[in-house]
């Protein structure tokens, strides 16, 4: 039986933490004391709870300095892109505090005289949250502080590589007084968490990862709600009429920002033939520019994969697309000497691809992307579909009506114009196919953080 967890940095296979997982007697008090103070915190105002909510923010931003070499220690982001994520846990965080109070209010309904109709939003109780590493704290707070705004408590299991990113939450939420047992953080491991869904400890289930792991987690919620957000393979689809210096340079950034291991990242990329070659001339030029090495060091712009697995994997994709015709464009040698057996993997642009190929097929999750040439908008409908994934698409072309015209035939839960690899909250942040189910953030992410109650107040006269 397991009992413990230990963290590996990327950067050199240095131990970041070593935990023990939670005891059964750990488990069944903080589950006691979650329903215990959720009761409470349930009949609080709203305004009260977005108080203490915006304080967990703020103590989370207090540790700054801290968690960013942290981050960096734990998932091999380069330190010069650390305080971008907390910059989003703020925008998120806010977001949905701002927006609690309009989004959580009864729905009254048109009555006549001597009759009230209306639709109150009651928490769901206990949520348990199961977050990944690779945007470790913008993943976990689309469901933590909405969770705690609609009136829940919490259970954050994170990711085996990002523990000390829970720890954070704990400290965080302990230094904005929260009251005790609404939130909890604990090292659990795969089999734990799998019984707790299996007997139905918690309400609902927020799960963040791979296709295959939310497909175990699916399974295992006997009775429980479930939201998943899982794999994607991104398209992208640059029109005769893009901007191309433009698309290509945010495109890059998409494809490469993060090593590539963002679920909303640029997987492929299909171009309109009249511009193709002009568009991958001026991505590859850009590709180049990229400092493969040290994360801790600030100049630094790629950092390591999350393990020596994960970049092998991707190295075997674009051996394989090779092997059956493929072309790349990117002499890695002009990034230093690798390590071929290390988490390093220099960005990659992978031509002459096509759909049997498993680099245009399966998520990469990696530095690297293919480009095809595609005749047209129908051509190019067909093959942004062609896929088991339907995350976010985005489209580059200077007219948006056209671009939404193509986004209403494509499967995805969110259509980008000129824009790629970006979440807003005010939308729904939400998948198809096996790229998910149910939605978080926006107005309609507090709909699955809550159970309608409907009220038919007649008058006795």
């Amino acid at each position: 039986m397991q009992e413990s967890i230990t963290s590996y940095s990327p950067m050199d296979g240095s131990v970041v933490a070593h935990r023990s997982i939670a005891s059964a007697e750990t488990i069944t008090q903080s589950l006691i004391l979650a329903r215990v103070a959720q009761a409470e915190w349930s009949q609080c105002p709203i305004a009260e709870r977005a108080i203490v909510c915006s304080a967990i923010v703020d103590a989370m931003l207090s540790m700054k300095e801290e968690i960013i070499p942290e981050l960096t220690q734990q998932m091999g982001r380069p330190i010069r892109y650390g305080a971008g994520e907390l910059a989003g846990f703020k925008q998120r965080a806010s977001h949905m505090i701002d927006i609690a109070s309009d989004a959580l209010a009864p729905l009254h309904i048109d009555s006549p005289d001597g009759l009230e109709r209306r639709i109150e939003r009651e928490p769901i109780g206990l949520l348990f949250v199961i977050a990944p590493w690779n945007y470790p704290y913008l993943t976990a707070v689309n469901s933590v502080i909405p969770a705690l705004l609609a009136g829940n408590a919490v259970i954050l299991k994170h990711a085996p590589q990002t523990l000390l990113v829970g720890e954070r939450f704990q400290q965080a939420c302990d230094q904005a007084d929260l009251p005790e047992g609404l939130f909890t953080n604990l090292v659990l491991s795969h089999e734990q968490a799998d019984d707790l869904l299996a007997r139905g400890a918690v309400d609902r289930v927020h799960f963040t990862g791979s296709v295959a792991s939310g497909h175990i987690v699916d399974r295992a919620s006997c009775g429980v709600g479930v939201g998943l957000e899982l794999g994607g393979k991104d398209p992208a689809y640059v029109r005769a009429d893009a901007d191309i210096a433009f698309a290509a340079e945010r495109l890059v950034d998409g494809a490469f920002f993060n090593s590539g291991q963002s679920c909303c990242g640029i997987e492929r990329i299909y171009v309109d033939e009249t511009v193709y070659s002009e568009f991958v001339d001026a991505f590859v030029a850009l590709t180049k520019q990229y400092v493969v090495g040290d994360p801790m060091d600030p100049e630094t712009t790629l950092g390591p994969m999350i393990s020596a697995d994960a970049a092998q994997f991707v190295r075997k994709q674009i051996d394989e697309a090779v092997a059956d015709g493929a072309q790349t464009l990117i002499d890695s040698a002009a990034f230093g000497s690798i390590d071929p057996t290390s988490a390093f993997v220099a960005p990659q642009v992978v031509v002459n691809v096509n759909h049997s190929m498993s680099i245009m097929r399966d998520e990469s999750f990696g530095p690297v992307v293919g480009i095809m040439s595609v005749g047209g908008d129908a051509e190019a409908i067909r093959l942004m579909n062609d896929s088991e994934f339907g995350l976010t698409a985005s489209i580059w072309t200077a007219h948006s009506e056209a671009a939404q015209d193509i986004g209403r035939q494509v499967e995805a839960g969110t259509i980008f114009l000129n824009r790629c690899d970006y979440l807003d909250p005010a939308l729904a942040w939400a998948g198809v196919k096996n790229s998910g189910r149910g939605a978080t953030l926006s107005e309609l992410g507090y709909a699955h953080l809550t159970r309608p109650k409907s009220y038919y107040l007649r008058s006795s006269t």
